[in-house]
Order: C-alpha cells, then sequence, then structure tokens
C-alpha cells in the first residue's frame, strides 16, 4: 500500500495574511510532513538596508548630529538670493563629498554582510525525502538542499562539523555510545561541548530509512527566548508509545555538531578510593580515540590527536590516543584527575560506563539508569548507575556548594569552600546515595510520570528529585582554577583606574561566573553581592531595596533571568542601582539580554564599549557606542561586526587608553579648527559688508574660497590628527590621564566660547587692518587680507601642536608654496607688481602679528601651566 507523501506543501494563503500580526502558540508536527501552518522560511538576513530603504536611513542617520544638520542648512540656505555668499558649489562639494564617502562606506558593509548571509542561506544539507513510487513502494533519498529552504517538519541529516541551520530536535545518531557533542558558542559564548541525546523511540530504530516508515507526532511549546529550556512530547501513534522532549534532545541553530570515536585503548592500573570512583563517573564525558600516522602533519589531524601529541611530545606511529570530549573543561579536568589517582573511563555510551581499576586490574561495569543533566534551578548534575557484579544501586551528584550544602550535615564543607573560594578556584561538592532495587523502581515511575506532563513539568520533576537527594552522604569538594588569557586581571585593572565601570555579560551559570569575575578581579567593591532569584514584583522590589542601601560599596552578580524580572517590574530605578555598582557581573546571559542591558544604558546617555569574541556578542556588538571584536577561537563573527577588532583582550588597554584618548584630543582639536577656519572668513565677511553699507558683494571670489577651504589649509588642520602630547608608554603606565579626559574639557561649551572669540579678534583684527592699510584699489583690499588669513591658519596650527611630525612640517610646507604659486599664476585675482612691493609685505606681516601675537603669548603661558601638571608623570 502506497504511505503518506512525506512532503506535503501547505495550501497557499492570502497576501494580506502575511501582514498580519503572528501570534505565537505551541504546534504539533507530524514527522516527515510539512504542517498545514505556514512558517517564516528558514533564510538568515543581518543587513541593515536594501535597495529601498538605504538612502533614507543612512541620510537621516548622518543629519541627526547636529554638526552635519547645521551644514546643511547652511548650504540649502545659498538657495536663497538675498542672503547668498559666494558661489554653490563651496557649500555643497564639501556636504556632498562627505555624504558620498559615507554612503559608500555603508553600502560596503551591508554588501559584505549580504554576501556572509548568501554564504550561509546556500549552505547545503542532506535532506530525506519520499522518491515516485515503484509498484506500491515509495523509496526514501537524501537530497542536498540549501539551508533557507529548509521547511518545518523536514528530516535532516547532520554531520561532524556542520553548523545546525535552524532549531531541531535530535532524532537519531549513528554514534555507538547514543549520544551527540555539539558547541554553542554562536548562542551562548560558551565553546565547552554539551551533550546531547536522541529520542528512545527513533534512536532504537535500525536504520534511518525507518524514520519515514514510523508514524509519529511531536507536540513543542511556543517559541520561547530562553536557550537554556525546552518542554514537548514525541508520540509514536503506530506503538502507543510517548518520550518527553527537554533540553538535551535540542539541536539550536548556530550550534557546531562533533561526533566521537570510539575504540580500545591500552591503560595502566593503580588504587582507587570511592570518593575518585564518584568524580569519574557522575561526569559527562566521553572518552575519544583517534590513530595518528607517523608522519601525518598535526595540523591536518583532528581534535584529539593534536591535542595529545602536543602532550605527548609529537605523533606516534600506529599508536592509539585517548582524549576527553566533555561539555565543560572542569570535567575533563578532574577525569584526568582521576585518571592519575588509578581510575581511568574506559568506555561511555548511552547506557553503560566502563572504569579501568590499576590497582586491582580490573574493569568495573556500570549500567546507566537516570541522567540528571544540570540546570541552573538546581545548580547541580546527577547521575544513577547500577554495578554490573553486585546489582548494586547508587545515585551520585555534583553541584555548587550553595546547593547540595543544604542537603548535607558537614561540619568542615562551608569553611573549606570558602578557602577555596578565596583562592579563585571553581568549588564542586560530590555526593552519593545507596538505593535499593524497590526505592529505584517508585522513583522511576514517578519521574517518568513527571517528565510526561506538559503542564508543571518542571515543579513536578524537580519535587520527584526532592524526594531522591534525601539522606545524601557527602564524598568529597573539588576546586578547578581558569586558565586565564596573558595579563587580563591587569588590563582590568587599568580600565578601572581609567575610570571605566567594567560589567561582564556571559552565558556562563552563576557559579562559574563568579569564579572567572574573582580570579579576573573584575569587582572594585567591598564584596561580591549574590542576587537571590527573583520570579515576582515582590521579590524585585526586595532586591532594589536590599541594593538600593549600599550599592556603592558592592560588586553584584545576578542571573539574566533574575535581571529581566527587575526591568520588567521596575526598570528606571533598578539600572540606576546598577550604574551605583563598582562592578556587575550578569550569568546566564542569552544574546538579546546582552543587547538589550547595551540599549538600556545608551538610551541614558552612557556611552557604551562592548566587547566580545563570539557570534553571541554580536548583537551587543551592534548595539553598543563602539563595538569591539576579538579573533580567537569562537571564530571572526565578532571581529567582523565590531567597529574595531582585536587579536586579545590585553589589548583593549592600549586601543581605550593609549589610542581612545588621543583620538579624542585629536578629534576635540580637529572640530575647533574647522569651526575655527569657518567663523574667521564669516567674521571677516561680515566686517566687510558693514563698512560697505551691508552690501551682499562677497569678499572672496568662489576660487579663492575653495581653494582656502582646500588647498592652502586642509593639510595642515587634518595632519593635527599625528599629533601626541605624551610618549605612549607614559600614557599606558598612567590611566589616570584618560579619566580627566572623560571630563569632556577638551570639547565643551567652554573651549567652543574660547575659539569663537579667537576667530572673532583674528577675524575682525585681518579685516580692519587691510581697510586701514589697503590702497586705492579694492583688489588690494583682497591680496593684503586674504594672504593675513592664510598665514595665521598656518600659524595658528603651528601653535598647536605639541610634538611635531615630519608630515605636520610637510603639510605646512606644501600649503605654504602651493599659495606662493598661486599668487605668482593667477594674475587674474591678485595685482603681480603689487605683490612684488615691499608694502604688500610688512602690510602682511604687521596685521599676521597683530592677529597671531598676543595668542602666542596665551599659549605659551597655557603650555608652561600644563607642564608643571604633567612634570611628575613624565619623570616617571
Amino acid at each position: 500500500m502506497e504511505t503518506t507523501p512525506l512532503l506535503i506543501r501547505p495550501k497557499r494563503k492570502s497576501i494580506w495574511s502575511r501582514f498580519r500580526r503572528r501570534e505565537l502558540c505551541s504546534r504539533v508536527i507530524h514527522l516527515g510532513q510539512l504542517p498545514e501552518e505556514e512558517f517564516p522560511p528558514n533564510h538568515v538576513c543581518n543587513q541593515k538596508y536594501n535597495i529601498i530603504t538605504f538612502l533614507p536611513i543612512v541620510l537621516f542617520e548622518q543629519f541627526r548630529f547636529f554638526l552635519n544638520l547645521y551644514f546643511l542648512v547652511m548650504a540649502l540656505s545659498q538657495f536663497i538670493p538675498s542672503i547668498r555668499i559666494g558661489y554653490l558649489y563651496t557649500y555643497w562639494g564639501p556636504l556632498c563629498f562627505v555624504l558620498a564617502v559615507t554612503l559608500f562606506r555603508e553600502a560596503i558593509d551591508d554588501f559584505r554582510r549580504y554576501r556572509r548571509d548568501k554564504e550561509v542561506n546556500r549552505q547545503r544539507y542532506e535532506r530525506i525525502s519520499l522518491d515516485a513510487p515503484i509498484e506500491g513502494y515509495r523509496p526514501f533519498i537524501t537530497e542536498q538542499v540549501p539551508a533557507s529552504e529548509l521547511r518545518v517538519g523536514d528530516i535532516v541529516m547532520l554531520h561532524k562539523g556542520q553548523r545546525v541551520p535552524a532549531d531541531m530536535i535530535l532524532l537519531r545518531t549513528n554514534e555507538t555510545m547514543g549520544t551527540v557533542f555539539i558547541r554553542t558558542d554562536q548562542l551562548d559564548g560558551e565553546i565547552d561541548w554539551k551533550l546531547r541525546i536522541p529520542l528512545p523511540s527513533t534512536q532504537k530504530l535500525p536504520t534511518d530509512a525507518h524514520l519515514l516508515d514510523i508514524n509519529a507526532k511531536l507536540f513543542v511549546e511556543k517559541p520561547e527566548k530562553d536557550i537554556h529550556s525546552f518542554i514537548g512530547t514525541c508520540t509514536r501513534l503506530d506503538e502507543e508509545e510517548s518520550d518527553s522532549l527537554d533540553i538535551e534532545n535540542t539541536l539550536w541553530s548556530g550550534c557546531v555538531v562533533a561526533s566521537g570515536q570510539s575504540r580500545s585503548c591500552l591503560r595502566s592500573f593503580a588504587q582507587a578510593s570511592e570518593a575518585v570512583l564518584a568524580s569519574a563517573l557522575c561526569h559527562n564525558v566521553t572518552p575519544v580515540y583517534v590513530v595518528v600516522d607517523q608522519g601525518a602533519d598535526e595540523s591536518q589531524s583532528d581534535m584529539g590527536s593534536s591535542v595529545m601529541s602536543e602532550s605527548c611530545g609529537g605523533a606516534v606511529p600506529q599508536q592509539q590516543l585517548c582524549d576527553y570530549q566533555a561539555s565543560s573543561p572542569d570535567e575533563v579536568a578532574l577525569v584526568k584527575w582521576t585518571d592519575m589517582m588509578g581510575v581511568s573511563l574506559y568506555n561511555r555510551d548511552l547506557h553503560n560506563i566502563s572504569l579501568k581499576l590499576r590497582a586491582a586490574n580490573e574493569i568495573m561495569q556500570f549500567n546507566i539508569l537516570q541522567i540528571f543533566p544540570f540546570t541552573s534551578e538546581s545548580k547541580m548534575m546527577g547521575i544513577i548507575v547500577q554495578e554490573e557484579n553486585t546489582q548494586a544501586i547508587t545515585y551520585y551528584v555534583k553541584g555548587a556548594d550553595v546547593a547540595l550544602s543544604k542537603l548535607l550535615n558537614s561540619s568542615w564543607l562551608s569553611t573549606e569552600c570558602k578557602l577555596l573560594a578565596a583562592d579563585g578556584l571553581r568549588t564542586l561538592v560530590v555526593a552519593k546515595k545507596t538505593m535499593s532495587k524497590n526505592e529505584y523502581l517508585e522513583f522511576e515511575s514517578e519521574y517518568k510520570e513527571a517528565r510526561m506532563s506538559v503542564t508543571g513539568r518542571t515543579e513536578r520533576t524537580a519535587a520527584c528529585i526532592a524526594r531522591l537527594q534525601r539522606g545524601l552522604t557527602l564524598l568529597a569538594l573539588t576546586g578547578v582554577e581558569d586558565r586565564l588569557a596573558d595579563n587580563v586581571p591587569d588590563t582590568l585593572g587599568l580600565l578601572r583606574s581609567a575610570g571605566i565601570k567594567i560589567w561582564m555579560l556571559t552565558g556562563d551559570k552563576l557559579e562559574t561566573a563568579l569564579c572567572i569575575a574573582r580570579s579576573l578581579q573584575l569587582g572594585g567593591g567591598e564584596r561580591w553581592h549574590t542576587a537571590p532569584e527573583c520570579r515576582k514584583r515582590r521579590d524585585a522590589y526586595a532586591l532594589l531595596n536590599e541594593l538600593a542601601n549600599n550599592s556603592d560599596s558592592i560588586d553584584l552578580i545576578i542571573e539574566g533571568e533574575t535581571l529581566e524580572v527587575c526591568l520588567r517590574s521596575y526598570l528606571e530605578e533598578f539600572v540606576e542601582v546598577l550604574r551605583n555598582c563598582s562592578g556587575v557581573v550578569v550569568a546566564r546571559c542569552s544574546p538579546t539580554q546582552k543587547a538589550r542591558v547595551a540599549r538600556l544604558l545608551r538610551a541614558r546617555g552612557l556611552v557604551v564599549a562592548a566587547v566580545g569574541d563570539g557570534g553571541n556578542d554580536v548583537a551587543m556588538i551592534q548595539e553598543a557606542d563602539m563595538g569591539v571584536g576579538i579573533e580567537g577561537a569562537e571564530g571572526r563573527a565578532a571581529s567582523l561586526a565590531g567597529d574595531v577588532s582585536i587579536r586579545e583582550f590585553s589589548c583593549l588597554a592600549r586601543l581605550l587608553l593609549l589610542h581612545g584618548r588621543r583620538s579624542l584630543m585629536r578629534s576635540a582639536a580637529l572640530c575647533l579648527f574647522i569651526v575655527h577656519r569657518g567663523l574667521i572668513v564669516s567674521t571677516m565677511q561680515a566686517v566687510f559688508s558693514v563698512v560697505f553699507y551691508f552690501s551682499s558683494v562677497s569678499l572672496y571670489p568662489g576660487f579663492l574660497m575653495v581653494g582656502y577651504g582646500t588647498l592652502f589649509t586642509m593639510l595642515p588642520v587634518f595632519s593635527l590628527v599625528l599629533d601626541k602630547d605624551l610618549p605612549s608608554s607614559t600614557v599606558i603606565r598612567n590611566p589616570q590621564l584618560y579619566k580627566q579626559m572623560t571630563k569632556g574639557m577638551q570639547l565643551s561649551y567652554k573651549t567652543f566660547y574660547i575659539w569663537t572669540g579667537i576667530s572673532i579678534y583674528q577675524g575682525g583684527v585681518i579685516m580692519y587692518g587691510a581697510l586701514v592699510l589697503f590702497e586705492e584699489q579694492l583688489i588690494h583690499i583682497v591680496e593684503i587680507s586674504y594672504t593675513a588669513l592664510i598665514l595665521t591658519e598656518l600659524i595658528m596650527v603651528a601653535l598647536t601642536v605639541v610634538t611635531w611630525h615630519r608630515l605636520m612640517a610637510l603639510a605646512e610646507l606644501v600649503s605654504l608654496l602651493m599659495y606662493t604659486a598661486t599668487l605668482l599664476i593667477f594674475t587674474t585675482y591678485f595685482d603681480a607688481d603689487f605683490i612684488r612691493h615691499w608694502d604688500f609685505w610688512w602690510k602682511v606681516t604687521a596685521i599676521t602679528l597683530v592677529s597671531c601675537f598676543p595668542l602666542y603669548i596665551v599659549k605659551f603661558m597655557h603650555r608652561k601651566w600644563s607642564n608643571r601638571q604633567y612634570k611628575n608623570i613624565k619623570t616617571k
């Protein structure tokens, strides 16, 4: 009999339905069939613009800044004849040039995003589908389809190293151990491998083709932003069998699939204790064996072999090497420690664990009865195993001391945990409970019933596990040290001394984040305060009152879900409290929450720099005022998305304290000179118009106006970006210099008014001096005033420079030579005979001295005072 077609396309809906707001709800999916409801395509799009919105959005972003809007208004005003000064191209030329550069840059950046999206959407994946029927039988085929053509209900075959193209349910794996490891670096920033388990009802099928022969439906909850939880069920309608769907059955979009290899391995033996045995059992660690050929290039070998080859001093000919694959480096470290103590993890699959004991020279076999993965609520993970020889059933559990200490009666546990935490170690408590056969069967029945429930599943399973954890016996306390990147604590210390507040937003669990923060010496307060879990508005109010009293002296660590509740309940008040904390760590923070935190701080007038190294940081980096991407083990997504890219975190101090400070000083000087350059000539035009009865005649022809803004003054003014007030090493050693810059003294209302006064004074002196000293012809006033104007601008640049660079001197010389050549060549605008006369040069010199010499005296006195301030710094 002919089977149901695998791909059933839904009916085409009205075009108006595309514009209706889609309500998120739970859904039922029949395995291998497309649902009747139409879902959005699996298309990745990170572009900021399209053909229609590109020009309007870019122009809006540019003209929402005051200075850009000012120049636009000035250019538009020149279309009015009564207030027109000069030629239109003198206003519209520079403005259009700047806009053209901006449009070109934005177009290039968005085109690069388009190409990256196109590359992702065109990645091909194997989809299992039914072929045309042959004599009533429909064979299955695997077809290569782009990721953008995958739809809800498709069955996709993934291979080792592939990125998961969409949110999926793990149905089956070909691995002998019956599990899959994934890496979620693009979601939560963690590069550790996480264990995923296929559905039991589909994993037991003989081949992949049998997935098409079963009649199964999946019930999944409505889409949620929480990537750490999932609720659903899978029902086999043909066998009346049901499985619960949890987070360990999911593959989120953007994850990387790994696949371990299982082969034999020769090991030696030693004595072991029960605590070591428990440490080896209650970790989700899988041994991975690889074969390394002699002469094989280490860079071409797989991950496990390259690690082991380094430890062994090179490649080993035809020797089987062992490495461990786990969801956390802590677990690998502890299992390797048990290996050193004489207990080796020999083999593990979905149902069995094999341990080698060196001292007894034997292999212990354990059957896995239940696995309890780590959750942020329980802060622990556990396993129930049965030893094959004795049939003894034991529940082993490991977790944070704050969670397990409540279940244990120990006099030394709390003290030892504090000692290890003070050394910056991440602590784990290991405990056990021996169970009888009847106790386990009773628990299994209750636990299975709780896991099959759709409503209240979390509470019911937590209640079952709570009953299981009564009567635990303490076995061990472990401490693991984080290996930090080079100079990270020193870098953070420099940034704090510079007045920069540091927040750490991480996907790690709270205990891990706290240990990392202590190791990094992240906080600057008296103590770390761990915010309790908040689920209701009342809890958020209690936390707000607690923090409001002493937020200035503490460092706060809070979970992402708790932060969400607090911001939803008391947004303004809680943000203000967080701003007052000396340090903030947000644990279990999703990419969306990271971006929202950056957006909230920016909305309150704070300047935010976001630093990240993974794809999960892209949204935050793009939301911040300045995004810094680090190229690292998690790929180049962050470095491509950031405004700046660095190779390691320690470069951040030099980027902000040195280049950031110099950039601010140079930008301030450049802005002030641009204002000065425009205002001085406007003052001269105003004086000229007043003297000549408010005539609308332009003082200088259009050619001279363009030359003044480009050829004769542009190079010296823009060469100010090379100026340095202090040596690089001095600036890095003294972060308080950066702190002074944050006060905004370099570009404030005070400096603006000072430079406005300078411009009016110099413009007035040059124009009135030229009027007093000019000869009978009007052309002489143009020659004298224009030459004095150019010389004044060049001298002002020279007075501003602190440390001369050869390009600065070259820019001054080239500008002066170009103007001199203009005086001699363009006789239409200048009287060549008068220029060669002594009267011209002494008049220009006198006007220029009156214009600049008083300012030189002021600059000299100000520089003397500044040198006294920096005397102690320069002598260090």
